[in-house]
């Protein structure tokens, strides 16, 4: 049996070409622009050898100092792309995020939740994640998340010495994503419930785990400060109010019902453990719950947190009916199988072939050579790129007003030939400048003083914004390209 796969070595290649079988869905990956500035940032990095520690990207604060906080995701974006393009890039997160559900797979497999419940639950938590699955750094957050709760979940049960595993870990995760913040939450909770359920010997481990993990954390360009930024970042006003991934979910999609079930049935299955004083569960489900219904960008680590909880307490619903069903009944054997099948849980070396295997069968045959034009304005770049990068004899660059995920793919296509006004780092623009955008953005009363403010030269903005229509007719300002996605206006006037 040891040469035989076990389920989650299945699970991943099947998963990789259920989800990921058609070339639309690849497409789906870099639905947002900042993998375009991600990927460009890595380049840079690759070719001088150094950290960036200055904006490179806009045309008025160029030079300021920035933090790029995900510079390895960054370069190792941009390692692929020198490679493979974006549909290396693209390839990335499919394996990361199958890979992260299969590692889930085998978690509830562990837990002795039985094949059927950990499978369905499983893919509820895919199903409710996909609203998230990008080509972007917070994958790799995702997939740190599972093996790192399931290492804590069996050190509760069993102490042993893969506990320490997750100090470097920390650091790694540090360099790699914003998300450790949320880990060390984790684990600061992982010890106020340990004293919460007196067990002192639990407190003062994990105390230390928490405490080395806090330390590894400060292995990063920034040090301490890193960690400032990011918290100022998270509680920033404009950010919560502004940033779209930062808003409360929407109900409407078959994914977002899916996580509402989810959140129903992990709150009433984590308040019931919590009367069992299982405190760590219950309320990891409680805490990451909210911030699921605050910021719909958390629902992926909710779905990870809650996936144990309902899991656990459907197997514990089955086997207690199960005990008191007659031996031959269908629920009774139903269970035996499930238990059964699931005692090989864990990923074998058959994970990487299989895989391999399923990737290069659903490799889009003919690639990915840009990001999706039904979101960002492929054709009106490629036909203009003098246009927006002043031509090669030209020495000033033009000074280009676009949306944020425009910029970021003018980021992608034309860096260093052009610079952008506002992309996708909103926490280095700040709340000053991002007032400035959306008074822009809807053409408030305000825009003539905030276009005069920034000097902007050129303008490529969706057919459908105010802006572009007013300045249609505004003097000084003539369009010179127009599809039916996207104007561009240059200024004839100084």
């Amino acid at each position: 049996m040891r040469l035989v796969p076990t389920l989650p070595d299945l699970f991943f290649p099947i998963l990789l070409v259920a989800w990921f079988g058609q070339p639309a869905v690849w497409q789906s990956l870099l639905g947002d622009g900042d993998t375009g500035w991600h990927v460009r940032t890595g380049e840079i990095l690759l070719a001088t050898g150094r950290v960036p520690a200055h904006d490179p990207f806009s045309f008025w604060r160029a030079g300021e100092r920035w933090y790029a906080w995900e510079w390895l995701s960054d370069a190792i974006f941009a390692e692929l792309h020198r490679w493979r393009g974006l549909e290396a890039v693209a390839a990335l997160a499919v394996v990361v995020v199958c890979l992260w559900a299969a590692v889930l797979f085998a978690w509830l497999l562990d837990r002795g939740a039985g094949v059927w419940i950990s499978l369905a639950v499983t893919l509820a938590a895919v199903s409710a994640s996909s609203i998230h699955f990008l080509a972007r750094p917070h994958i790799f957050s995702l997939l740190l998340l599972a093996p790192a709760l399931w290492t804590i979940d069996r050190d509760r049960r069993a102490p042993d010495g893969r506990l320490w595993w997750l100090v470097p870990l920390a650091a790694l995760w540090a360099n790699l994503h914003a998300g450790f913040v949320g880990w060390l939450a984790i684990l600061a909770w992982l010890v106020a419930a340990s004293a919460i359920e007196r067990n002192g010997a639990a407190a003062r481990r994990y105390g230390l785990l928490a405490a080395l993990s806090t330390l590894a954390t400060l292995a990063n360009p920034y040090g301490w400060q890193l960690h400032r930024h990011i918290l100022s970042y998270l509680n920033s006003p404009w950010i919560l109010d502004h940033v779209e991934e930062f808003q409360s979910p929407r109900i409407r999609s078959e994914s977002m019902l899916v996580f509402a079930a989810l959140l129903l049935g992990a709150v009433a299955f984590g308040a019931r453990r919590w009367r069992r004083t299982r405190w760590f569960e219950s309320g990891l489900v409680m805490l990451w719950g909210l911030a699921a219904m605050r910021s719909a960008r958390h629902i992926p680590w909710f779905t990870v947190v809650a996936a144990p909880v309902i899991a656990s307490a459907c197997a514990d619903w089955w086997r207690e009916r199960a005990e008191r069903a007659p031996v031959r009944s269908a629920l009774q054997i139903l269970w035996k199988v499930s238990r059964d099948l699931g005692q090989r849980a864990r990923p074998t070396a058959w994970l990487p072939a299989l895989g391999a295997l399923a990737l290069l069968a659903v490799v889009p045959r003919t690639g990915l050579a840009d990001f999706p034009s039904v979101r960002f304005p492929v054709e009106a770049v490629a036909r203009n790129v003098d246009r927006l990068t002043g031509g090669d004899a030209s020495h000033v660059l033009p000074r280009v007003l676009a949306p944020d995920q425009w910029a970021d793919y003018l980021i992608y296509r034309l860096y260093p030939r052009a610079r952008v006004f506002f992309d996708g780092r909103s926490d280095f623009y700040g709340p000053a400048a991002g007032d400035d955008y959306r008074t822009l953005l809807g053409a408030g009363p305000t825009w003539p003083q905030v276009m005069a403010r920034y000097g902007f030269s050129a303008a490529l903005l969706p057919v459908d914004w105010p802006l572009g229509r007013i300045l249609e007719r505004e003097p000084g300002w003539r369009v010179v390209y127009r599809d039916a996605q996207a104007v561009l206006l240059e200024r004839t006037e100084p």
